[in-house]
């Protein structure tokens, strides 16, 4: 019987949706806009991600992951929903296949939420798989070799640090320090610094338009507009990479400090091949610039970006997709 497979990477800032025929078909927004009090869902993904901080009373807008996992169970089945019907046509008859990426530090009742909420959103079989060995396979590691790979998977809401080897997880650590991290430290710089408050959406703008690990004599700057706390009245500002640099560093130490603790507790042999062949960056802030430097001068080993890191994750539930019966028996998360 026709089957159809579809792979998700449910990420805490964006979740994007894999079809082996048609490639990456989904790039959206992990948020959903409700109409209150009768919880009507009237929005989901980018068009959500629009209302943030613009919306009346009567409408919330959510971001139903924190983390890297489920915060709120309802509206993450209706956000499974959407993308799943999007992702197939609303009409389909066939059930589908779906491989998800969750986070390697998943707790049971996690695990058991996130398989319901997808079974709930129309899913005929859920398959969980460990996000660092989905970024692994989709930065085009060979996990399944003697050697060992670390992989830095810096998300939105976690960064994972996992060495693997022999298609397994050897040592790893998550911590919930990423992406959604740096843009609220840069909105606490800018609003402790100069007393201007800015949304959630600007000083993400600011992170990926001028945002950097290490602090450059070439700076970039940006012109943003925010509310005076002073006055009241809007005021326009220029902020540049330095600042950003400065305002995240604490975040980038205690990502730099779970590598290192990693390595710490990872044998010698494999600690040996990650020396030699380098630290391999994936998720979307894997982009931020001169990252690939600050683990260099902080470890002393070399830190490479993979393609695409961004779409790491969803690349990796593509290789599953393509052979989930081979996967089936080694990679997917039991509980």
């Amino acid at each position: 019987m026709f089957t159809r497979r579809i792979g998700i990477d449910l990420g805490t800032t964006n979740t994007i949706v894999f079809l082996p025929d048609r490639g990456i078909v989904i790039n959206e927004p992990t948020v959903v806009a409700l109409r209150k009090p009768d919880n009507t869902v009237l929005a989901v993904g980018a068009e959500a991600k629009e209302m943030v901080g613009r919306t009346p009373d009567n409408i919330v807008t959510y971001r139903p992951l924190k983390d890297g996992v489920i915060a709120e169970y309802y509206i993450t089945q209706a956000m499974l929903r959407y993308f799943i019907a999007k992702a197939i046509g609303a009409f389909n008859i066939f059930r589908p296949e779906v491989v998800i990426s969750v986070p390697a530090g998943i707790t049971s009742t996690e695990y058991r939420a996130v398989m319901n909420a997808a079974k709930e959103a129309g899913a005929k079989e859920v398959y969980l798989v460990k996000e660092p060995l989905l970024a692994s396979l989709g930065a085009g590691i060979p996990i399944h070799s003697a050697e060992g790979n670390m992989i830095v998977n810096i998300g939105g809401g976690t960064t994972e640090v996992a060495v693997i080897s022999l298609g397994g997880i050897v040592t790893w650590s998550s911590l919930r320090v990423a992406g959604n991290r740096f843009d609220v430290a840069v909105s606490d710089f800018i609003r402790k610094k100069y007393g201007l408050a800015i949304g959630e959406g600007t000083s993400e703008n600011v992170k990926i338009t001028v945002g950097s690990a290490l602090a450059n004599r070439t700076k970039l700057e940006m012109k943003i507009r925010g509310r005076d706390l002073a006055s009241g009245l809007p005021r326009d500002l220029t902020v540049n990479s330095n600042e950003v640099a400065e305002a995240i560093n604490g975040h980038l130490v205690d990502i730099m400090n779970s590598v290192q603790s990693v390595f710490n507790v990872t044998p010698p042999e494999l600690a040996a091949d990650i020396m030699e062949k380098g630290i391999i960056l994936s998720g979307g802030s894997a982009q931020l610039r001169d990252i690939e430097e600050f683990f260099k001068r902080s470890l002393g080993v070399s830190a490479f970006a993979a393609e695409a890191p961004i779409l790491c994750v969803a690349k990796g539930t593509a290789t599953i997709l393509n052979h989930l019966d081979v996967y089936k028996r080694t990679l997917l998360v039991r509980h």
